[in-house]
């Protein structure tokens, strides 16, 4: 986490721009949350504890978190940008219901294994990529039955 706050911090001087209560509160609470975030959700719940951190803030900082690389943007098709924290670990995948919205992260080594295949017999170098597989969580399939 020390890092992160490091990387923002030096990012902000780059840029000329302040390093400010409000932002380090965002960023504080931003790590300190494991799920995908829209601005929404981050300003909802930095709201009951910091009533004076307006949802334009909030909006503003997780861009810039996004700028200097310590979080990553997601649109997972509900029409919400919802913010990621980049992080060492190992690449994952999402499931994403269509009904709920909610967000399963998952790793595959057969699937990254495959992909890679696939890369090398097309003469192609993967540089990054994103697995999303939407459709309908347990939840949401028996609430149809």
């Amino acid at each position: 986490m020390g890092e992160k706050k490091q990387t923002f911090r030096d990012y902000l001087s780059q840029q000329g721009l302040k390093s400010t209560r409000q932002r380090e509160i965002i960023l504080d609470e931003f790590l300190r949350c494991d799920s995908h975030l829209s601005t929404e959700d981050l300003y909802l719940k930095l709201r009951k504890k910091h009533p004076g951190i307006g949802y334009a803030t909030v909006y503003r900082t997780l861009k810039i978190f996004s700028e200097c690389g310590i979080a990553e943007a997601r649109n997972f098709g509900d029409g919400q940008t919802r913010y990621e924290s980049t992080t060492c670990e190992e690449h994952h995948d999402h499931l994403i219901c269509k009904d709920c919205g909610a967000i399963i992260e998952f790793e595959d080594p057969g699937i990254e294994q495959l992909q890679e295949q696939v890369a090398r017999d097309h003469g192609f170098a993967i540089v990054s990529h994103r697995l999303e597989i939407f459709g309908l969580c347990a939840k949401c399939q028996n609430k149809e039955r």
